[in-house]
């Protein structure tokens, strides 16, 4: 059997997405020698790299065969379907620095949140003080 006749196989079937919600891809700059999956330099900025729609798109799919499938075989499934080249161990990579990502900064939201809240109790219990009086130094 060749090489050719098995990439049938790779044919996943496709998740469930929501297409009413249409995402808007942003620019990123390069900070690296590597062009990330998705995006692409143009003429215009050699320090910007701008989004590939179909790409990106393709990759939320992808998120959501790694509920199902390997990461070879859905790497395999975004490599034929983008027609750009991505290994198990990148795909992988990238998964892995979004999630830590987004982990971050749902911690510092809540961080915010909660200094927030301490700060308004703060000030409210330093005006409800006797002999409370207003100074221009308070944050």
């Amino acid at each position: 059997m060749s090489t050719a006749d098995s990439l049938g196989f790779w044919d996943l079937p496709e998740p469930e997405i929501d297409e009413n919600t249409e995402k808007k891809w942003l620019p990123i700059p390069k900070v690296a020698v590597t062009i990330p999956f998705g995006y692409e330099h143009t003429d215009t900025s050699i320090a910007i790299l701008h989004p590939i729609k179909e790409e990106l798109d393709a990759l939320e799919k992808a998120k959501l065969h790694l509920r199902q499938y390997s990461y070879r075989e859905v790497a395999m499934w975004l490599t034929k379907t983008t027609g750009r080249y991505i290994s198990h161990i990148g795909l992988d990579k990238r998964i892995k620095n979004e999630r830590k990502r987004k982990k971050q900064a749902e911690t510092k939201r809540q961080w915010a949140k909660r200094y927030k809240e301490a700060l308004e109790a703060a000030e409210k219990l330093e005006t409800q003080r006797v002999g409370a009086y207003k100074t221009e130094d308070r944050i």
